[in-house]
């Protein structure tokens, strides 16, 4: 019953819903709605054109189960990543999904309510859209946050942490749900971390929405187990002159699938969609996302670096939408990938859809492999292999890491990325 079927079927997790359902916060409606959608259409498989490069079919090797301890059964939190300069900023934990509220300290200016207990707002919305994962989540959703930031405040930096593990013994699942609002003229930090150990699946959804002149920089580190199964969506919605600018920085995980649909509803706003993905082994992840150009006026950006080595395979899908009201729209895309094993591959999916005709949108992608000359030139020097590869990828990866402007989240990217190249390959 708890067990994960086939790959393009929701079976097993539907099952599931029907022993917890009576269980599980909340008014049923929400729910049944993504049940029914599951019911009809499963999940996604090789025939869905989104999901061609990204197979569910490891999924179906495991079976999952429902976490047999509440968040407060667990006297310890898991260890969590380095923090360096952001160790005494404030928090949202979670931990395998539940709350921690002995752990979370909220900044000034923001008020929080948790998910579980307002499940007609939150998960409304998600009911009647057709994305299958969100109707998983919005299927199975336990906890997560409602968190909303005062109008014309400046909020500061927030951090939201999940660590995750298959603490009962055995593989299990978590689906937190959580929502933002940023008020008018107001501004946010979120550094967002998911890390764990051993064998779960990791679905999480966040909906945010910014308002005129809201300004919301969400800096993401997603260093999941190498067991683990991390399929996480984020949706935001942009006002007039609003801001949304995100990176990822993707480290973990046996299979990853990291979604953003950012909609630019108002005149003036701005999207940064920029993300790294850096894999070993045979880690697979793919980093997705829709850029909806639907007023004029709009920017959006996006620079996706992929270091790849032994038989990883990385995947970018990036697509930018315009709109035919959406004139003067300047959107700019770039792909690049570092392949540091013949084994490694990498899938590229750039698109433009235009219906306006005064535009500016580019986009483009390169492949390559470390430079042979500048190899020779640092081992020349003395400086053994190991480091001279390690130094040359770093330079790649520094063009990405140069986009994240704030100084804490930059420096706990750089550790984590430090620490990647100390450890052996796998």
């Amino acid at each position: 019953m708890n067990a994960v079927g086939q790959t393009n079927s929701a079976d097993a997790f539907l099952a599931r819903y029907q022993g917890l359902a009576g269980g599980l916060p909340g008014p049923r409606a929400p729910r049944e709605a993504a049940a029914a959608l599951l019911r009809r259409t499963g999940l996604p498989g090789p025939r869905d054109e989104a999901w061609k490069y990204t197979s569910l079919r490891p999924l179906g090797d495991v079976s999952f189960h429902t976490a047999l301890t509440d968040a407060g059964d667990h006297p310890a939190p898991l260890a969590l990543p380095y923090l360096g300069a952001l160790a005494d900023t404030p928090r949202l934990v979670f931990v395998a999904g539940r709350y921690r509220s002995d752990l979370s300290v909220l900044p000034q200016y923001v008020t929080a309510r948790r998910f579980a207990g307002h499940l007609r707002e939150a998960g409304a919305d998600a009911a009647s859209d057709q994305d299958r994962l969100v109707a998983l989540n919005t299927l199975l959703a336990e906890d997560g946050a409602l968190l909303e930031v005062a109008a014309g405040t400046d909020a500061g930096t927030l951090l939201l942490i999940h660590m995750s593990a298959d603490l009962s013994g055995t593989p299990t699942s978590f689906h937190p749900r959580h929502e933002f609002l940023v008020r008018e003229g107001a501004a946010l930090t979120l550094v967002e971390i998911s890390a764990g150990t051993g064998t779960y699946l990791h679905n999480p959804v966040i909906d945010i929405e910014l308002e005129t002149g809201a300004r919301l920089a969400h800096l993401r580190l997603q260093i999941e187990s190498p067991q683990a199964f991390h399929i996480g969506t984020v949706r935001a919605s942009l006002a007039e002159g609003a801001t949304y600018d995100s990176f990822s920085l993707i480290l973990g995980g046996k299979l990853a699938r990291s979604e953003i649909h950012a909609r630019l509803h108002g005149r003036q706003s701005h999207a940064a969609l920029n993300a790294a993905q850096v894999l070993r082994g045979s880690q697979h992840a793919d980093f997705s996302t829709v850029v909806s150009h639907e007023a004029p006026c709009g920017t959006s950006r996006q620079t996706v670096k992929n270091v790849l080595d032994g038989h990883a395979r990385g995947v970018f899908q990036g697509k930018i939408e315009v709109a035919r009201a959406a004139q003067k729209t300047d959107g700019y895309q770039m792909n690049q990938a570092l392949l540091l094993s013949p084994h490694a591959e990498i899938d590229s999916k750039p698109q433009l859809e235009i219906f306006a005709d005064d535009v500016k949108c580019s986009h483009g992608a390169t492949v390559g492999e470390l430079d042979a000359d500048q190899l020779f030139f640092l081992r020349s020097r003395g400086i053994p292999l190991a480091e001279a590869r390690s130094l040359l990828v770093r330079a790649f990866l520094s063009e990405a890491l140069a986009l994240v402007q704030h100084d804490g989240a930059r420096a706990l990217f750089e550790h984590v990325l430090h620490a990647r190249w100390q450890e052996p390959a796998a």
